[in-house]
């Protein structure tokens, strides 16, 4: 059967009137068509789609909002990250959202998140512009067509065009991301960054499957090897989630967003969704091979007049990137689901350049670290960062999480205790000085010392202790020179290294002091001993 001959679903849920016309369940193909023909974007040499997503580059935090209602009222985390927005205001929102797609065509798919039947759940993305939907047919799982046009548990409406009034919607300015978890429903509107469609559903599941499921839903990428050792990878976006994820020698289950069940890692998504700046095939293969037709460039620019893309051209923006099918990777695992992990990596892209590349946490330091979730935020991945920001996001994702971080802190203790899992604090910034002095860790290092967890070699070395974080560093890796493991010998001046060093641990305690007085398991600044 044509993908394209399928029956229309009934959308009298949404009001959208006799109107509007539905281009339901487009092949990738047909999206680029229309895409073209809208005048959404071009085609680059690569045979991938290259759009603009307009003003906005990159997620706007402070204009997400949760509905405020009986679900959610005593459950969801309320502050800066989770803002309340009424429930009349959303019926607002809606209202006019759905008028506003009332007299045009619109895009409809029905998909799914997470790859684990158990935990799987329906979405129908109803979009503006043909290029939103094909992101949201790369970046959701794509379900048989005999699965299709039954009614969605969520329905997500993006609309670019679609303006907010501030003064009289509740929301901040004119864009807007509004999650209601009584009627199942995201509204995204004045944005065309594909982006908060895919954090969207990531924040819902943040709320469900830790509350009526008890499992763990993490911002990590994932890994198998061919003995079935599960890895997984947290950091913010920039740390390497997407790049140390994508090894040639171990298949990938996802590289952004998972979930840690009663006996499995699945992947939520069925695509990625990769930063290009600076992409090179010799630095990321398997990202670059992605490239290709069906596949979604935001916000590139081309040499020239050419249709070659200039991935080190950050013009508009350093947050560019590229939305494609996870199967686009040679070494994809499908379904995306494997066992419970053996080894956790904590991502950290260090601006002070003075924490190990790479050291071994025991379970109350890696608890520690969890909550703390400590970066720098790198330029582009949010609206007004252009250089390394220090920052701790608790479970390195604090902007996704509608909990309070001690429940997915006691889930992931509860987890890493019953399973005896190695976890690791993995530097990918800077070494030999701060940012702006220092040089970026070395990618190739990078890689060379997590193989060397994976494989077990590190099991074999010898440790020191860290005078100050008191992490356990090895004194010697394969193919990585020795000298760079203790962060303070790869500086000039032994002096400021120390001087910055506690200035970071300092930043540490001051921070975790926000989680005192908050029952979780396993995880106090004592615990840390940091001087």
């Amino acid at each position: 059967m044509s993908i394209k001959k399928l029956q229309t679903p009934d959308l009298s849920y949404l009001n959208l009137g006799k109107n509007v016309a539905v281009h339901y369940q487009l092949s990738p193909a047909e999206l680029i068509e229309k895409a073209l023909l809208n005048k959404e974007g071009s085609l680059a040499s690569s045979g991938a789609l290259a759009i603009d997503t307009g003003k906005f580059t990159g997620r706007s935090p402070k204009d997400r909002f949760i509905v405020c209602d009986e679900v959610t009222e005593n459950t969801v985390w309320w502050g800066d990250v989770n803002i309340k927005i009424s429930p009349a205001n959303f019926d607002q929102l809606f209202n006019k959202i759905t008028n506003y797609l009332a007299d045009q065509a619109i895009y409809v798919r029905d998909s799914s998140a997470c790859a684990d039947p158990d935990y799987s759940i329906s979405i129908r993305v109803i979009t503006e512009t043909a290029y939103q939907n094909l992101f949201a047919n790369n970046l959701f799982i794509r379900p048989e067509e005999g699965s299709l046009g039954s009614n969605p548990e969520w329905t997500i409406i993006a609309a670019p065009g679609f303006l907010a009034d501030p003064l009289v919607d509740g929301t901040r300015q004119e864009n807007f991301s509004v999650i209601n978890f009584s009627k199942k429903m995201i509204l995204i509107g004045g944005t065309g960054y594909t982006g908060e469609i895919k954090k969207g559903i990531f924040s819902v599941l943040n709320f469900i499957l830790p509350v009526y499921k008890n499992t763990l839903s993490m911002h990590c990428s994932a890994n198998v090897g061919a003995e079935g050792d599960t890895a997984i990878f947290f950091g913010l976006s920039g740390t390497g989630k997407t790049t140390l994820s994508a090894d040639p020698e171990r298949g990938l289950i996802g590289d952004d967003e998972h979930g840690w069940g009663q006996d499995s890692v699945f992947n939520f998504e069925g695509g990625c969704y990769a930063k290009c700046v600076d992409l090179t095939p010799e630095k990321e293969p398997q990202i670059y091979k992605a490239i290709k037709f069906g596949s979604l460039l935001e916000n590139i620019n081309y040499f020239g007049d050419s249709r070659e893309v200039d991935f080190s051209n950050i013009e508009k923006t350093e947050n560019t990137r590229v939305a494609y099918p996870i199967d686009y990777i040679d070494n994809a695992i499908l379904p995306s689901v494997a066992a419970v992990p053996k080894n956790i990596f904590f991502l950290t892209a260090d601006a002070f350049g003075v924490l190990p590349p790479i050291s071994k946490l025991n379970v109350e330091q890696a608890m520690f670290h969890f909550m703390s979730g400590y970066t720098a935020k790198v330029a582009g991945t949010e609206t007004g960062i252009t250089e390394p920001q220090l920052t701790f996001s608790a479970c390195f994702g604090k902007a996704f999480l509608p909990l309070h971080p001690a429940k997915y802190a006691d889930l992931l203790g509860e987890k890493m205790q019953k399973h005896q899992v190695n976890v690791w604090l993995v530097n990918t910034g800077w070494s030999g000085g701060a940012y702006g002095t220092g040089k970026r860790m070395k990618l190739s290092f990078t890689r060379a010392m997590i193989t060397a967890a994976l494989n077990g070699s590190l099991n074999h070395v010898n440790y020191q202790e860290h005078d100050i974080f008191k992490l356990m560093m090895p004194v010697s890796c394969p193919d990585v020179p020795s000298e760079i493991l203790d962060p303070s010998a790869t500086w000039a001046n032994k002096e400021e290294y120390t001087f910055k060093a506690k200035e970071l641990a300092a930043a540490f305690l001051e921070n975790f002091k926000q989680f005192e007085g908050v029952k979780h398991s396993n995880s106090s600044k004592e615990e840390l001993k940091l001087c």
